[in-house]
């Protein structure tokens, strides 16, 4: 998970949620969700490369549907097509320890997904 600076401009991860079923997960979130206030959800939408929308990112937009019920909130599908590619390119280039990218893939890919939507929201 991720969260941007007051402003809006950059990202900054917070945690990794370990998913164990919907009720916790969705809990996790929702405490997540009262710490911070955000103004909306960014969730990563996984696609196939040419576009189309797989299994994944059909389980991903029912969980949405469940998350909207349980906060109220807004909540922004963003393309996620290789973020974690991009992810452990990252940490490769910073020489991080294979332990800690496998640690910390899924934060920095969190954070890549709300810094590309950060930066198309501020070129607006």
């Amino acid at each position: 998970m991720a969260v941007s600076d007051d402003l809006g401009y950059t990202a900054q991860g917070i945690a990794t949620l370990m998913r164990r079923s919907s009720q916790y997960d969705l809990e996790q979130i929702k405490k997540t969700v009262d710490q911070y206030r955000p103004d909306c959800i960014v969730m990563g939408l996984p696609k196939n490369m040419n576009g189309t929308l797989g299994f994944q990112g059909e389980k991903v937009k029912q969980f949405a549907e469940e998350l909207k019920s349980v906060l109220q909130q807004k909540i922004v599908f963003w393309d996620e097509r290789l973020t974690t590619v991009s992810a452990h390119r990252a940490m490769l280039e910073a020489d991080m320890s294979r332990k800690k990218r496998r640690e910390r893939v899924d934060q920095i890919a969190a954070v890549l997904i709300l810094q590309s939507y950060l930066d198309c929201q501020n070129q607006k």
